[in-house]
């Protein structure tokens, strides 16, 4: 695959990871806020836990593509590694194209879903969010996947942290390490 298609996808990646970091904190800043207002005053905010559960469909269905474009399904590299490797990397293959299909099928029936989404949310009295929020997370999480498969997944080579991390040391750094490079002159060894 092409370079600017891999970080194209890697860039969406990136963008769904930090909107997911975004979720968790906004749930937990939105129960620290009524704990600690529980704490000062005795009394509870009715609206904490209704506003805090808006991010659970987000949170839950980005995690999804963020997990896919770094393969990490145990069960399916626990099977693929049992197979031959040609059998593997046929249902590997498979799996990409029903991966993709899925995702057009998120895309498809959540922008249905979506514009179908007429009702609001009472998180309380005066705060009212609409149910497109919550609806709009099936068809943008199928776009992200759809990203995925069709530009950003090496479907025989999944994503690894080792893959992002340059594991070679010269003796230029190892020098500036403080390690310095070993010299062998006969029988003694020195440090340079």
């Amino acid at each position: 695959m092409s370079s600017a298609l891999v970080r194209i996808s890697r860039v969406v990646n990136q963008v769904a990871t930090a909107f997911c970091v975004g979720c968790v904190v906004a749930m937990l800043g939105i129960s620290v806020i009524g704990a600690f207002y529980m704490v000062i005053t005795g009394d509870a905010l009715s609206w904490t836990y209704s506003l805090s559960r808006l991010f659970i469909p987000w949170l839950g269905l980005l995690s999804v593509s963020v997990a896919f474009w770094r393969g990490e399904h145990i069960a399916m590299n626990s099977l693929m590694e049992a197979l031959p490797r040609p059998i593997g990397l046929a249902a590997r293959a498979a799996n990409y194209v029903i991966v993709g299909i899925f995702a057009l099928l998120l895309i498809w029936y959540g922008a249905h879903y979506f514009l179908d989404s007429r009702d609001y949310v009472m998180v309380s009295d005066q705060i009212q969010i609409h149910s497109r929020w919550v609806a709009s997370a099936v068809p943008v999480t199928g776009a992200v996947i759809l990203v995925h498969v069709l530009c950003g997944v090496n479907i025989f080579d999944p994503v690894s942290p080792l893959d992002e991390t340059d594991l070679e040391v010269d003796e230029e750094e190892l020098a500036k390490a403080g390690f310095g490079s070993v010299v062998t002159q006969g029988p003694d060894a020195q440090r340079t």
